[in-house]
């Protein structure tokens, strides 16, 4: 052990002597190139700079690709394997000093290790598969965004549809009839009720279809693994042609699908389109049923008035016929009449004239009369009150009497 120890301390030794003389050399070598880049013009150092940027850009490059290598590598590969002593031990020490005295007599020392020309084609070669992989599956990564992102327009699109289905008839169900009601009465709460509890039917109803469904496709899913699974047992296995051929029926069911949703879309646009005629025509009818209940109504009672106007037409004939009975009456009278003597007139003439004077002296009379009549009257009723007062003191004066005659003999005493 003193002999190796001795031994290993003689070689730091002359590691230590060596390390210093490369360094006095290079001190020498270094003045070198200053005066080199003294005796340079301008021009000159300007393309000594630029292809010294442009080296640098390149070992920066490589560089850069040999970090991403290193840090693609296995941690465990990277420890080198252990040296012994007894191989140290083995090293020609002379060997060793001549080499560092002929590099240290170099005018540009090179202490970095540099990788080879094979090693460099090499990493370079790992390098571009790993980036074709990394763009394969960047590819693979950006096709799923692309479908997932399909899938969410489509989903979208189906969504807006729905709703602009779901508030067109909401408008057409409550809204106009919103608008035709009177603004004071206002929308009635029971069929807004009815209305949302119809569409939470309809989405139960739905729900109950997509159930149904998605148990058949898992149903069907089972079948198909087991079908696979058949086929492995079997030793049939799929091929990548099978996977293609799958491809290519896969995408032409989902052209077919398309298609199925716009025929799909366009039966609904179509649907809606017959549902804004079919409101039309029932307006239409309404409105034409409305008149026809007003025109029935009018009828009847022009009707009415006809019969009435019969009626009238038959009194006025009664009247008619009758008028005209007493129209040949009169005539026939006007007819058979005859006039009278002048003397004969005249004599009647007078005699009217003396009743009408005896009447009006009879009328004086009888005024005359009764306003005797009513003074008899007054003078009567007077009287007739007077007795009254009478008899009233009479029966007044008998009680008080009486009242007298049944008291005690003392207070009469003292009377």
């Amino acid at each position: 052990r003193m002999v190796e120890v001795s031994a290993r301390m003689f070689t730091l030794a002359t590691m230590a002597e060596t390390d210093a003389e490369s360094v006095k050399t290079e001190s020498q070598a270094g003045e070198e190139p200053l005066q080199y880049l003294s005796e340079l013009s301008i021009e000159q150092l300007e393309i000594l700079t630029r292809d010294t940027r442009d080296a640098v850009s390149i070992l920066k490059a490589e560089t850069d690709m040999l970090d991403k290598f290193h840090s693609r590598l296995d941690p465990k590969d990277l420890v080198p394997p252990p040296t012994t002593d007894a191989v140290l031990s083995t090293l020609d020490f002379s060997q060793m000093r001549s080499r560092r005295r002929s590099k240290s007599r170099g005018q540009i020392p090179e202490r970095l290790l540099s990788l080879t020309v094979d090693q460099k084609c090499e990493l370079v070669q790992k390098e571009l598969e790993e980036s074709k992989e990394e763009s394969l599956r960047n590819e693979e990564n950006a096709e799923k965004d692309l479908q997932n992102l399909k899938a969410t327009v489509e989903e979208a699109e189906f969504r807006s549809t729905d709703i602009k289905k779901s508030k067109y008839e909401f408008e057409r169900d409550i809204g106009k009839a919103a608008i035709s009601i009177k603004k004071s009465a206002g929308v009635s709460p029971d069929k807004v009720i009815r209305y949302m509890e119809e569409k939470m039917r309809a989405r139960d109803s739905l729900v109950d279809k997509l159930r149904l469904k998605n148990a058949a496709l898992k149903v069907q899913k089972k079948k198909m693994k087991m079908q696979v699974k058949q086929k492995e047992e079997m030793g049939e296995v799929l091929h990548e042609v099978d996977f293609q051929q799958l491809k290519i029926e896969n995408a032409q069911f989902l052209e077919r699908i398309d298609e199925r949703n716009q025929d799909l879309l366009q039966l609904k646009l179509t649907a809606g389109d017959t549902l804004l005629v079919l409101n039309l025509f029932k307006k239409k009818l309404n409105t034409a049923m409305a008149e026809s209940t007003h025109l029935d109504k009018e009828i009847h009672m022009r009707k009415e008035m006809l019969q009435r106007i019969e009626l009238e037409a038959q009194l006025v004939e009664q009247d008619r016929e009758k008028a005209e009975r007493v129209n040949k009456k009169l005539r026939k009278q006007l007819h058979d009449y005859r006039v009278p003597d002048v003397l004969e007139y005249i004599q009647e003439k007078t005699d009217q004239e003396d009743l009408e004077k005896s009447i009006r002296i009879w009328e004086r009379k009888v005024e005359i009369a009764e306003l005797s009549m009513k003074t008899h009257r007054r003078t009567w009723e007077k009287l007739k009150a007077s007795c009254q007062i009478q008899v009233c003191g009479q029966q007044q004066g008998m009680l008080k009497l009486d009242k007298t005659l049944s008291k005690p003999t003392s207070q009469l005493t003292d009377i």
